[in-house]
């Protein structure tokens, strides 16, 4: 079992700054009209690539409140076989993963045309800068192993 490394709580006393500009960068992505849904599917997919616990919780909570189906949360992980998603869906997913797994190679023209035909201009700039950002958040919280925030359920009388 994984243990703490630093804690989200020192982090964000340690680097305040870092964390404002995380969450303005995220906050630019919630206000550019992008559907939420297509966000928190690519966010779900990079924390599933990244290995980010925290990260996944995170929005694996935020799909939930959305009203993302929970087939969909199930099987974004394998989102190419699942045949569930949306043409535009897919677009985000692939565009996702491309600028996460960008070691080694570019981006290639054909990848640019495919989410074009999904997403305008100003959109694919949000989807892009979502996908920037969880990288970021990811490769902190994967580093430092934040704890993830789980929801405690209520015990309810039966």
């Amino acid at each position: 079992m994984s243990t703490v490394r630093i804690s989200y709580e020192t982090f964000q006393k340690t680097a305040p700054g870092a964390q404002t500009g995380l969450l303005a960068m995220g906050k630019s992505t919630e206000e550019s009209g992008l559907d939420k849904s297509i966000v928190e599917l690519a966010k779900l997919r990079v924390s599933q690539i990244n290995n980010c616990a925290f990260c996944l919780q995170i929005h694996l909570n935020v799909s939930r409140r959305l009203g993302v189906p929970q087939e969909k949360l199930d099987l974004v992980a394998t989102w190419h076989e699942a045949g569930i998603f949306s043409d535009k869906e897919c677009a985000a997913l692939a565009w996702a993963e491309l600028l996460t797994r960008l070691a080694d190679r570019s981006v290639p023209d054909e990848a640019y045309a495919a989410v074009c035909q999904h997403f305008s201009q100003d959109e694919v700039i949000a989807l892009s800068v979502a996908v920037a950002n969880i990288n970021a958040w990811n490769r902190l919280g994967a580093a430092f192993r934040f704890a993830p925030p789980i929801q405690k359920k209520v015990a309810t009388a039966a």
